[in-house]
């Protein structure tokens, strides 16, 4: 066997990522990950699956590890009310989330934008006109980039906002996903691969 088949061999047998590029949900369980709030985070046939709990209120899953420069991707199908977010740079005490949302939301309601929670509120939502993008009740791929003080989403190829903020450049913290209060919250979560820059 050559050196190139050997390595095209070692590439597949070990799930073959490029450099600083990390699976961070395995489809078997939440290891690498802590749920905050008593909302329900649970794994099956392969899906991370978010749904309220009885008491209706906020609930986080977030990352054990910090990051700080990334490029994040990750498939997200809504179900049920399908109002949630991912936090970047962020840390939790109880279910008080400090940093930034890309928002995950039903239709017309700015998924894709910025908000920072117990802060500051919307940095920026999408033009109105992008929200095509979101495929409600079907397989949707977000991309988040966070370099420094600047951050841009995509969602399904398309760019939806970009920013530089200089309290997001000097954060550094856990990726987090949210389940909003309210109740009757259900979402689907799949292939979360992070880069780090």
């Amino acid at each position: 066997m050559t050196l190139k088949q050997t390595c095209a061999v070692l590439a597949i047998l070990m799930g073959f990522m490029a450099w600083g590029q990390s699976s961070l949900f395995n489809g078997k369980d939440l290891d690498g990950w802590t749920i905050y709030g008593t909302e329900k985070w649970y794994v099956e046939e392969g899906l991370l699956i978010c749904e309220s709990g009885p008491d209706g209120e906020y609930g986080y899953l977030a990352t054990d590890k910090h990051y700080k420069d990334f490029e994040l991707e990750l498939s997200f199908k809504q179900e049920a009310d399908g109002n949630s977010g991912v936090f970047i740079r962020s840390t939790i005490e109880g279910t008080k989330i400090s940093g930034w949302q890309v928002e995950v939301a039903p239709p017309n309601k700015h998924t894709g934008g910025v908000y920072e929670s117990y802060g500051r509120g919307w940095l920026i939502k999408p033009d109105p006109k992008k929200d095509k993008a979101l495929k409600y009740g079907d397989w949707n791929r977000m991309k988040i980039r966070v370099k420094g003080g600047k951050l841009t989403s995509w969602l399904n190829g398309k760019k939806m906002v970009s920013l530089e903020d200089e309290k997001i450049g000097a954060a550094k913290g856990s990726v987090a996903l949210q389940i909003h209060s309210g109740g009757g919250v259900k979402l689907y979560w799949k292939d979360i691969v992070l880069t780090e820059l």
